[in-house]
């Protein structure tokens, strides 16, 4: 029998986006979301060229609706994708025949060290309890590159301030445990990584970094 979307499998735990924000109505969303997804191709781009190591295998931690993981398979055949436990992500991952789709927890991925040529979480690490070991897991089965995105603060909730969003939770977005600068994410990652590249794209920060040998 099929499990009910409606129906939580993780219960106490936001999954996904709370705003459709790949679909959002809001114009100004959109634009935004477009933007930093551009962002993020073009930082794909520039791994896949990359001549001292280009990947062959990629893994995206907490991939949501599949929309990433989508385009990380027209860069790369081999393209696993995981997030936790989700009636709802499962159907949204119907649209994306390539990557293979599986359920597990960011703390404690199911991988052999050294697994995956390039590491990609995004939109992730601000909604784990223990965002130090989440950022160990992704060194440790990662053997080279690893992009990360998370918003940028406060930048991110001032924004969901002015659209009249979360406002009883100061424009946090629900979900959002951890909260990070341009400058303290940098300072973050480069506690496991060598950071290669560091973008804008508003009212996001992301990261290209390479894992010592």
């Amino acid at each position: 029998m099929a499990q009910d979307p409606a129906v939580p499998e993780t219960p106490g735990i936001v999954i996904g986006n709370t705003t459709p924000k790949y679909t959002a109505k809001n114009p100004a969303i959109r634009k935004l979301t477009e933007r930093w997804v551009a962002n993020l191709e073009g930082t794909f781009d520039r791994v896949a060229s990359d001549p001292e190591g280009a990947p062959k295998r990629s893994l995206e931690v907490g991939c949501g609706e599949g929309v990433i993981a989508g385009k990380l398979q027209r860069r790369w055949a081999e393209v696993v994708a995981l997030d936790l436990p989700d009636a709802g992500l499962r159907a949204d991952w119907k649209q994306y025949p390539g990557p293979r789709f599986l359920h597990a927890n960011a703390h404690a991925l199911p991988f052999e060290d050294n697994k995956f040529d390039l590491v990609v979480a995004v939109e992730v690490l601000e909604h784990l309890n223990d965002p130090v070991q989440g950022l160990r897991e992704i060194a440790r089965v990662g053997s080279r590159h690893i992009v990360l995105s998370v918003p940028r603060e406060p930048i991110f909730r001032f924004c969901n301030l002015v659209a009249g969003r979360y406002v009883k939770d100061l424009g946090n977005t629900p979900g959002h445990l951890n909260h990070w600068s341009k400058a303290g994410f940098v300072k973050f990652v480069s506690s496991v990584a060598d950071v290669r590249e560091v973008t804008s794209p508003f009212p996001w920060t992301t990261i290209w970094a390479v894992l010592p040998v």
